[in-house]
């Protein structure tokens, strides 16, 4: 069951280097509702180096335009390229960054553990993850863009949403030795 919460506002990113991604989720008692989402467009810049910056400038500029609490991002996943892992991975350590320079906690999700949690399939598509949300979140077809990155990132602020109701837990436990050291009420002798 989701916690419910007065008010949160949850960005989600999904990282890229041509195009990044980014959605925004208010998130008021337990029903969360799309603020806006987008992307950063990054094609025209040639240097990997002033796209990293341009990454930096546009993360900052959403965090002072809608203050969020939080940030979801997608963690980049393992590719056949490196150097395209590589530069990924520097666009998602900039924008990691820049929520970083605001104290934004962040939380990292894989890309399976997102479409998972919006469609049910790991292995789902842009196009399913894009409806489901667009289901689910009650987003009017004008309203959808025409670049999935914009959904990808509020699938990741979605995902986080969903894992509000997850319990925490409030003890850890080396083993089951040190279970029943800390939980004797537990034990039938």
């Amino acid at each position: 069951m989701i916690q419910p919460v007065k008010e949160k506002i949850i960005l989600g990113i999904d990282p890229g280097t041509t195009i990044m991604g980014y959605g925004l989720l208010k998130v008021v008692g337990t029903k969360p509702q799309v603020m806006t989402m987008g992307v950063i467009d990054l094609r025209k810049y040639g240097a990997h180096y002033l796209k990293l910056r341009r990454i930096f400038e546009r993360v900052v500029g959403i965090i002072e335009a809608y203050l969020p609490d939080e940030l979801a991002i997608e963690a980049p996943f393992f590719g056949k390229n490196v150097q395209s892992m590589l530069k990924l991975g520097r666009a998602q350590g900039v924008a990691m960054a820049a929520a970083l320079s605001r104290d934004i906690p962040i939380t990292e999700y894989a890309p399976l553990k997102i479409k998972m949690a919006i469609t049910g399939n790991g292995q789902a598509s842009k196009e399913q993850v894009a409806d489901m949300l667009k289901r689910m979140l009650h987003i009017p077809e004008s309203d959808m863009l025409p670049f999935m990155d914009a959904t990808d990132g509020l699938a990741a602020a979605y995902c986080h949403y969903l894992q509000m109701g997850r319990p925490t837990l409030t003890k850890e436990y080396s083993g089951w030795k040190d279970f029943i050291n800390k939980n004797p009420d537990k034990i039938k002798r």
